[in-house]
C-alpha cells in the first residue's frame, strides 16, 4: 500500500478506517474512523493539508489536493476531484465532479455527477449543484437528515467488510482461470 511520508510529514489514518492497496496518500493527510479510501484514489498533502472527518468515502480513482477538509458521511463518487476547498458533512460528490480552490460546500449539499464547482464559489447547505460551471439548481429535501441512518450508509459499512480475511481477498490470475471453450 503505497503510503508516504513527505519532508517530515507522515499521513495518520484512523484504526478503523480501510484503504485500499492501490490508493496513494503522500504527506499531511489525516483520515479520522470508519472512512473508505477506494483503488486508486489519491490524496496528497505535500505543500498543503488534507483533513477528513469521521465515515466519509472516497471511491475508485478520487483525486483529493491542495490545502483540503472534508466533513463527515461524505461520499466522493468514481475519479472526483477536490482541490483545496473545504466540503461540510453529509455532503455528496457524484462522479467525475470538481471543486476547485476555495469553494465552501454546506452541509447535505450535492454536487451533481461531471460538475464543476468553481474556485470560491459558496454553496449553502441542503442545495443541488449541477453544470459547468456548477450553478445552484434546487434545494436538498430537510428530511433527507431526519431519515439518514448512519449504520446503512452503503460504503461505511465497507470498513468493516473489506479487510481481508472476511471480504476482498487477492487472487492470482491462476485462480481465475476458465478452462478453455
Amino acid at each position: 500500500m503505497p503510503i508516504y511520508e513527505f519532508e517530515g510529514k507522515r499521513p495518520k489514518i484512523g484504526a478503523s478506517s480501510y484503504v485500499h492497496p492501490t490508493a496513494v496518500i503522500i504527506g499531511d493527510v489525516v483520515i479520522g474512523e470508519r472512512c473508505w479510501i477506494g483503488p486508486h484514489a489519491s490524496l496528497r498533502a505535500d505543500l498543503n493539508q488534507i483533513r477528513i472527518a469521521n465515515s466519509s468515502n472516497f471511491q475508485d480513482s478520487v483525486v483529493i489536493h491542495g490545502n483540503t477538509t472534508i466533513g463527515s458521511f461524505c461520499t466522493v463518487g468514481h475519479a472526483a476531484v477536490i482541490h483545496g476547498a473545504t466540503v461540510g458533512d453529509h455532503v455528496l460528490v457524484a462522479i467525475n465532479a470538481v471543486v476547485l480552490d476555495g469553494a465552501k460546500v454546506g452541509d447535505w449539499s450535492t454536487i451533481a455527477a461531471g460538475s464543476v464547482v468553481a474556485p470560491r464559489a459558496e454553496i449553502p447547505p441542503f442545495k443541488m449543484v449541477m453544470g459547468v460551471p456548477g450553478a445552484i439548481v434546487g434545494d436538498i429535501p430537510r428530511d433527507r437528515a431526519e431519515r439518514y441512518n448512519p449504520e446503512q450508509a452503503g460504503y461505511v459499512t465497507f470498513t468493516w467488510r473489506y479487510p481481508a480475511p472476511v471480504g476482498l481477498v487477492e487472487l492470482t490470475l491462476e485462480q481465475v482461470r476458465t478452462a478453455p471453450p
